[in-house]
């Protein structure tokens, strides 16, 4: 059984894997659990008439165990966790929601064209919550290993830093120490050197938005 992935092709080239976190989350677990898999970069503005003839939503990622294709990242990460317990990545019911409002404020403070709304506070304010969950519980989301919570936050991390960076010429301040550390340590990881987008892909897949 050869399991088949498809993620996003970076915008302007489609043989170069793309800037969706939500493919990355599935790329990441995959590497995580050292299971062998073979990519397909769809690209999201031409997309190939066999990939919308088994998903016709058009979505990624999507994912074939050997049966169908599974659409929707939460989705094929619990497969992926149940089918390949090991090492498992499951993370404490309690620890599940952690860091999950820091992709939305990223995005509604990276679109703001107004210095004096309430976006950027917003955004600190749940990096702040960040990181006092990580000075308890660090230096990942669960301690000491990995879990799926941080598969999901690494990519979107990632956009923050190098999008806000860009963009807006804003870091994650060196008051949030926990935060910087744990980015570090996520982004140093050999899954997540291997399933990341250039820093060129990240940027032109948001500049129409912003």
């Amino acid at each position: 059984m050869v399991v088949e992935v498809c993620v996003k092709a970076a915008v302007g080239a489609p043989d170069v894997l793309g800037d969706c976190p939500f493919s990355q989350r599935v790329l990441l677990t995959l590497e995580e659990k050292k299971v062998t898999y073979k990519k397909h970069l769809i690209n999201v503005s031409d997309k190939p008439k066999w990939f919308l003839e088994v998903n016709p939503e058009g979505k990624v990622p999507v994912i074939n165990f050997g049966e169908k294709w599974i659409p929707d990242s939460d989705v094929i990460v619990g497969i992926i966790e149940e089918k390949y317990p090991n090492p498992s990545l499951i993370a404490p019911p309690e620890f599940a929601s952690v860091g999950s409002k820091i992709f939305p404020t990223f995005v509604s403070f990276l679109k703001s064209k107004d210095s004096s709304d309430s976006t950027e506070q917003a955004l600190l304010d749940e990096l702040k919550a960040l990181e006092e969950h990580l000075k308890a519980h660090g230096p990942y989301v669960n301690g000491q290993n990995v879990c799926s919570v941080d598969m999901s936050l690494a990519p979107k991390l990632y956009h923050l830093e190098v999008a806000l960076g860009h963009f807006k010429k804003w870091s994650v301040p060196g008051s949030l120490s926990h935060v910087r550390n744990y980015m570090k340590l996520l982004f140093e990881r050999e899954s997540f050197q291997k399933t990341k987008a250039e820093e060129k892909y990240v940027i032109a897949g948001w500049a129409p938005k912003v």
